[in-house]
């Protein structure tokens, strides 16, 4: 028979102390000294022993060390939108470093049941990305558990949430281009619910977005005195921001703004596709601040959001929450960027 894994216990009898003491030095606080906790640590490694089993450390305090990560309905399209990827940098690393592991999973959708991992994988709290905010039965599955949630970009109103202040942003953006003598701006929004697929909305519409993100957005543009002459909805993908530049054009604008800045950079190639000059036969903005070189000479004209450290904040609270503790929701400002395409 082979020998049995080393032991906590055999760490503290190599090194001459007791077990609750080897135990201190591995949690990294109590009171030992600096040079006892050295004494363990030499012992455990000539032993070969890693620490503590985090599974069994996690259960002994009643919590599975775990936070999940709630992506849209469709996770696949969030690894091709670099603002996902950027929140899940600052979120994971954050979790990381607290020794915690992160669980991703999807929102259901809106015709369907939630899925078991909602509604029975072991997690302490959950973080929402944006794309799971409008997900009723998504939040109800959490609610269910009795598990606290972070939500970016959401309200508020229902738990803790991490948002950029979008409204304002878009003010300022609309104000920008009202400045330039913009006055037929069409928009090229996120989805106005979940679920919702892409394609037209009426903008004489008086019906106010379901989704908080694209309400706050519509709302600034709105705030600034613009108008949009066309609305069409899609998800933050460059296709979908090339069908909708391609339909909105049709309205005869003269300046065209994506609510993210892929889809942006798809109504930028809409306009080059038609022959039109940006910015001198037509504008271009939109949301996000991320980096598009392959967008070659031109810089979007954007709004800037701190989007890892949105993610660090969202992370943060969902460690407090899982320990007990309250966590406050957070608005962070965003900074207009002017581009080339304005």
């Amino acid at each position: 028979m082979g020998r049995s894994a080393t032991t906590l216990t055999d760490v503290a009898r190599a090194a001459g102390v007791s077990l609750s003491t080897a135990s201190l030095a591995f949690s990294g606080a109590g009171p030992i000294s600096s040079a006892t906790r050295e004494k363990v640590l030499a012992a455990a490694a000539e032993l070969g022993y890693h620490g503590p089993d985090p599974v069994a450390a996690s259960l002994r305090r009643g919590r599975s060390g775990v936070i999940g990560v709630v992506m849209g309905s469709a996770v696949r399209r969030s690894f091709r939108d670099p603002v996902s990827i950027q929140f899940l940098d600052g979120i994971v690393t954050t979790l990381a470093t607290q020794g915690y592991g992160t669980l991703m999973l999807p929102a259901s959708g809106s015709d369907e049941a939630p899925g078991s991992l909602l509604t029975h994988g072991a997690m302490d709290a959950a973080v929402l990305m944006a794309g799971a905010v409008t997900s009723t039965r998504t939040i109800e599955a959490l609610r269910a558990r009795g598990l606290p949630t972070v939500q970016i970009g959401g309200t508020g109103r229902q738990g803790a949430s991490v948002r950029a202040r979008d409204k304002e942003g878009m003010q300022m953006l609309g104000e920008h281009l009202r400045e330039r003598g913009h006055t037929r701006v069409a928009v090229a929004t996120l989805p106005w619910q979940s679920g919702a697929q892409p394609g037209p909305v009426d903008a004489g519409t008086t019906r106010r977005p379901a989704a908080p993100i694209t309400a706050r957005r519509l709302d600034g543009l709105r705030a600034a005195g613009v108008e949009p002459v066309a609305i069409w909805q899609c998800a933050s993908l460059v296709e979908e921001g090339i069908a909708a530049g391609r339909a909105l054009l049709a309205s005869r604008p003269t300046a065209l703004v994506g609510f993210s800045d892929l889809i942006a950079a798809g109504l930028l190639i809409a306009a080059r596709e038609a022959g039109l000059r940006v910015p001198e036969d037509v504008a271009v903005a939109g949301f996000d601040g991320i980096d598009l070189p392959w967008l070659g000479e031109d810089t979007l004209t954007t709004l800037v959001q701190p989007i890892a450290d949105m993610g660090r904040h969202a992370a943060e609270a969902a460690l407090t929450l899982a320990a007990g503790g309250t966590a406050k929701s957070l608005s962070v400002d965003v900074e207009l960027r002017v581009g080339t395409t304005t």
